[in-house]
């Protein structure tokens, strides 16, 4: 399936279905609307589903792992070769997902779709495009036709995890560098100087947060991105892991499977999914704001509320594993929770 295929079959969310949990919702003896957030990604999930019994009771966490090639410019804290260290840890269990996961009967499923070195380790899924990206300070991080590839190949994730049963996806992500690369792509995506929306990622020096702006702002100034064209964007100052997330979206939307968006850079790549079919925002729940400049900006463009503001900026997906008990205690209530005729009380309506 080509990207246009991809975009062309994302259609809108059910009317019928989310009228269906709306009403479920508003026999529940509580007040209306009085979760906010979670009864209303309910809603959302059931509107894409189509189905107001949904249930999220099987679910995997996506951390696309890829290598940036601007690390060279002093950008990080760390150099790469943490990407293929954490990306190993995550198939053993021992990382910050891994562990939120587990109390979460949540699968991580890592995936190596741009590490700049082969990583042997069971449980890791090989998806790479290409060794990492370019430096995108010097030339375009990936050509365009890798950028596609990597997008095609998040769309692919979604369609494999639906078919092993899962029912909800949290998108995360591991590459030294990507906040770097996540902010080149926001200022690009929503015209804003890269002084607001860059922060210091994993902990830079006020020199080296310095550094970081100047670089992105050599790269923006050097390549042009157009912002009308997401793909276009992505290969001139994104990362593997981004187009991989982007694509975890749209397979969401194509394939009906509900993505918790997480923190910065899944924000980022949501964006990205938004310029390509505007209709795949059906599928993506928010789960928290994320610490750095341009989180809270970044979902008002999308148009989503979060659930989550708790200052977190670890990355991995560990934001959005964070609203799964939130979810779950919704959908504990919405099938579980009497009704008004139950107890026999009046119920509420709507104050005009």
């Amino acid at each position: 399936m080509t990207l246009e295929e991809v975009c062309a079959g994302i259609q809108g969310a059910d009317e019928e279905a989310r009228q269906e949990c709306l009403k479920r919702w508003s026999t529940i003896a509580k007040p209306l609307g009085s979760l906010g957030m979670l009864e209303e990604n309910v809603v959302r999930i059931a509107a894409l589903t189509g189905d107001a019994q949904y249930r999220i009771d099987k679910r995997a966490v996506a951390v696309l792992c890829a290598d940036n090639g601007v690390v060279a410019q002093g950008v990080t804290q760390t150099d790469s070769s943490i990407t293929a260290l954490v990306a190993k840890n995550l198939t053993e269990g021992q990382s910050c997902v891994c562990h939120m996961a587990h109390m979460n009967r949540c699968d991580v499923v890592p995936v190596d779709i741009g590490i700049n070195r082969d990583v042997e380790a069971p449980g890791l899924w090989h998806r790479k495009v290409a060794y990492g990206t370019k430096d995108l300070s010097l030339e375009p991080a990936m050509t365009r036709e890798q950028a596609v590839e990597a997008i095609l190949v998040g769309v692919e994730v979604v369609r494999e995890l639906k078919e092993q049963g899962c029912k909800i996806i949290a998108t995360g992500e591991m590459g030294i560098g990507n906040t770097t690369t996540s902010s080149a792509v926001t200022a690009s995506m929503l015209s804003l100087p890269v002084e607001t929306v860059t922060g210091r990622g994993a902990g830079l020096s006020t020199e080296g947060l310095m550094r970081k702006k100047a670089v992105i702002q050599k790269a923006l100034d050097l390549h042009k991105p157009d912002p009308s064209d997401p793909v276009d964007v992505i290969s001139k100052v994104g990362g593997f892991d981004i187009a991989g997330m982007t694509g975890l979206y749209l397979g969401g939307a194509l394939y009906r499977v509900p993505i918790i968006v997480d923190g910065l850079i899944s924000a980022v790549a949501a964006l990205c999914a938004q310029g390509l079919a505007p209709l795949c925002t059906c599928a993506m729940v928010a789960s928290h704001v994320s610490a750095e400049p341009a989180g809270q900006a970044l979902l008002d463009k999308l148009g989503l509320s979060s659930m989550i503001n708790a200052g977190m900026r670890m990355g991995e997906g560990t934001g959005a594993v964070a609203a799964l008990p939130l979810l779950d205690m919704a959908y504990d209530i919405y099938f579980g929770m009497g009704t008004f005729s139950n107890i026999q009380m009046e119920a509420y309506v709507l104050q005009k």
